[in-house]
């Protein structure tokens, strides 16, 4: 493939595309690799991104991790994450409507830094999406035999999922089943992921809508009143508290950048990715505050029975708390989750899939790589290496060590904070020559990334150094040191010895022969 610079872009000379469904509209892409233009608007791009953060699985897994750290400040803290998330978002934005490109975080970070730290920072966004497509998966599967002992009235049904040789099974059928479904056409999935985001938003606004009712009707033991104080981040007084709920918080926003790795396929590359970023983490941050409310009045902050740092609760606050307070609808709830888990595990495919494809298009993985199914215009081979390796991983660690399986998620935070940080910077020194053309200019292609950059770099850092703490995670060790660090640091390394064996390989990507280091003009010089 032969590029040439062209504005502030690299385009060839089949790299104009007009949007489906508006005629005489022209879009600039990159690099045009042959996937379904305008095959998703603002509303199933905003579907797409809230599947992919999955609000009822992350909610459920982390409230009460949070409630643990600071007490009834939960929503304090889940606004402390939304900040940096929205800061970053404005400079994905920013990069979306300069270079709409399906390598977002590869393409953007090379273009801005150049082509090793690019690399870098799109392996952080790729082993971190492959690396969750299993604990999705293993997720689906834990509720989907719950939900069946729920709706059996057999307890016993829910322990198969604790029988290795059952569990490996399903959870590859999930995996086979999330890939035939990203291979197939973008608006097939899109109908598919509305269905679902749309119930398990309905279940998650009618648990909060229950708890708050009989917490406000003085009907469960441990209800505390609502208090405004409870999103006063100040009025916490541990830091270490504030940094662990922050890690937590960050967590659950996780996801919604997917909507800019669709950005080649949307009806407007330019503008429709960041407007469904933003509408993404509004309505996850919303909804989250929300089922923080509603848990911390329900339950209290307690270790009793049913309170919310209990620990038949804690770690899974929604099954925890169903029975009472849904009743005979509990089992709502289990469905909510194995949706919210087997939606995500489709969605989130889209992100590593479309990384690898710009990845192979550009030279910086192997040229099998750039390939799209000609029907159905999803990058299969993509797919089904994401997939393979997300299976391959979990069977492997499931026999082997599911302490070490669990401490692999566990670095995800680390991977989260790399790739979003690497790319938020990216966007401050992409822009730099534009930094003082406007009051708007300066904050969102300055200050914005930058304190969101710095944020989730002191988070990297800090999380790092925490990793290393043998106590940390399920408290493995070796020579005295976390496994948790120890992995954290060999999937970085591992990244630096595949891109020097791809620099082998290609080495005219990593001479920046064919996405060249470029900073656009500002509005000063493009007027002279």
């Amino acid at each position: 493939m032969t590029t040439t610079p062209r504005g502030s872009g690299v385009t060839s000379a089949d790299d104009t595309t007009i949007q489906a469904g508006k005629p005489g509209l022209i879009t600039q892409v990159i690099s045009n690799k042959g996937l379904a233009v305008g095959a998703v608007g603002l509303f199933g791009a905003t579907v797409i991104g809230v599947s992919t953060v999955a609000p009822a699985y992350t909610s459920t897994a982390s409230i009460g991790l949070a409630a643990a750290e600071v007490g009834t400040h939960v929503p304090a803290v889940i606004l402390l994450g939304l900040v940096p998330m929205l800061l970053v978002a404005l400079g994905y934005r920013e990069l979306n409507r300069d270079m709409p490109d399906s390598g977002t975080t590869f393409t953007w970070a090379t273009r801005a830094f150049g082509p090793w730290v690019g690399w870098m920072a799109s392996w952080g966004l790729v082993i971190a999406t492959i690396l969750v497509l299993s604990n999705l998966a293993a997720v689906a599967v834990d509720f989907l035999f719950l939900l069946i002992s729920q709706l059996a009235g057999n307890p016993d049904i829910a322990d198969l999922t604790y029988n290795p040789f059952i569990n490996v099974g399903v959870v590859l059928l999930f995996m086979l089943g999330a890939t035939y479904l990203s291979y197939r056409d973008m608006r097939e999935s899109k109908i598919f992921q509305t269905v679902l985001v749309i119930f398990q938003v309905a279940v998650l606004l009618l648990f909060v809508f229950l708890a708050i009712g009989e917490a406000a009707a003085g009907n469960a033991p441990h209800a505390i009143p609502f208090s405004f104080d409870w999103f006063n981040p100040f009025a916490i007084n541990d830091f270490g508290a504030v940094i662990a709920g922050l890690s937590v918080s960050i967590f659950i926003f996780w996801g919604w950048d997917v909507t800019l790795t669709m950005n080649e396929e949307t009806t407007d590359p330019n503008r429709t990715p960041g407007r469904a970023a933003a509408l993404t983490v509004f309505i996850v941050g919303a909804l989250y505050l929300l089922l923080a409310v509603a848990s911390v009045m329900f339950a209290g902050v307690t270790e009793e029975p049913g309170g919310l740092l209990n620990e038949d609760v804690v770690e899974n606050v929604f099954f925890g708390l169903a029975d009472s307070v849904m009743g005979p609808w509990a089992f709502l709830i289990s469905l909510a989750v194995l949706v919210s888990s087997a939606a995500s595990l489709q969605s989130t495919i889209i992100g590593p899939a479309r990384t690898l494809l710009a990845m192979g298009h550009y030279g910086a993985m192997p040229k099998a790589f750039d390939s799209v199914n000609p029907k159905h215009k999803t990058p299969v081979f993509a797919i089904i290496v994401s997939t393979s390796v997300a299976s391959l991983f979990y069977v492997v660690m499931r026999f082997v060590s599911e302490n070490v399986l669990w401490d692999t998620i566990l670095t995800l935070g680390m991977m989260i904070c790399f790739y979003y940080g690497l790319t938020a910077f990216a966007c401050v020194w992409y822009f730099r020559k534009q930094w003082t053309d406007s009051a708007g200019a300066f904050f969102t292609r300055f200050l914005a990334p930058l304190i969101g950059g710095i944020t989730l770099l002191v988070m990297f850092v800090l999380t790092l150094k925490d990793s290393f703490d043998p106590a940390y995670g399920s408290g493995a060790n070796i020579g005295g040191v976390g496994i948790v660090g120890i992995l954290g640091v060999f999937i970085l390394v591992l990244g630096v010895v595949i891109m020097i064996v791809m620099a082998v390989r290609k080495p005219e990507f990593f001479r920046g022969q064919i996405l060249p280091v470029q900073a656009p003009a500002s509005e000063k010089e493009s007027v002279r």
